[in-house]
């Protein structure tokens, strides 16, 4: 049986980026529990707001082009996002939105239907980037993506990390592991 593919990324571009942090964490979870994970930093795939008049004038552009090819290549979706504003960040917002278009005769949602996904969050505050994960959850079910349901929110990320890049409470290392777990298994299972 072949190994389940996931895509991994935070929808932050900060260099700094506590999710970036948690999404390293996790990916390699995700790879001890049998997975084949494909790390990316979406400040590599730049991208401008999406405008439906620039996409009319000069199509898709080629970040997104790549970025739709990274994602139709995988089946799983190992998120890590902050919480700006109780809400989604504006990276992975307009992400989302680019990859829903498209050029050729395939359908919109072609980057996201039947991929599952799990979802995490780091964030200095108490709570974790929890309100956040909401809305991602929301417009990832929406757009035909089977979105665990667990899900992990880290909060004090600012404390929760240690110099090996690790998580320091063993039970917030556990709740990673075993959702990156969680990913793989089921992604392997659809794949199957």
């Amino acid at each position: 049986m072949a190994k389940p593919k996931i895509l991994a990324f935070a929808g932050s571009t900060g260099s700094k980026s506590f999710n970036k942090k948690l999404v390293k964490v996790a990916a390699a979870a995700a790879r001890a529990a049998g997975a084949e994970v494909t790390e990316i930093d979406l400040k590599d795939y730049p991208l401008p707001l999406y405008d439906s008049d620039l996409e009319a004038k000069d199509g898709l552009p080629a970040s997104a082009k790549k970025l739709q090819e990274l994602f139709k290549a995988h089946r799983g979706l190992l998120i890590s996002s902050p919480e700006y504003n109780s809400s989604i960040s504006g990276v992975l917002k307009n992400t989302i939105d680019w990859l829903t278009r498209t050029e050729k005769a395939e359908p919109s949602l072609a980057c996201f239907e039947g991929k599952v996904a799990a979802l995490l969050a780091a964030s200095p505050g108490a709570l974790g980037g929890l309100r956040g994960l909401v809305t991602v959850r929301s417009i990832l079910s929406n757009i035909k993506v089977l979105v665990l349901p667990d899900q992990v929110a880290v909060g004090k990320a600012h404390e929760a990390f240690g110099d090996d890049g690790k998580l320091k409470d063993g039970k917030q290392q556990k709740s990673v592991d075993g959702l990156a777990a969680e990913l793989a298994r089921v992604t392997g299972k659809l794949d199957a």
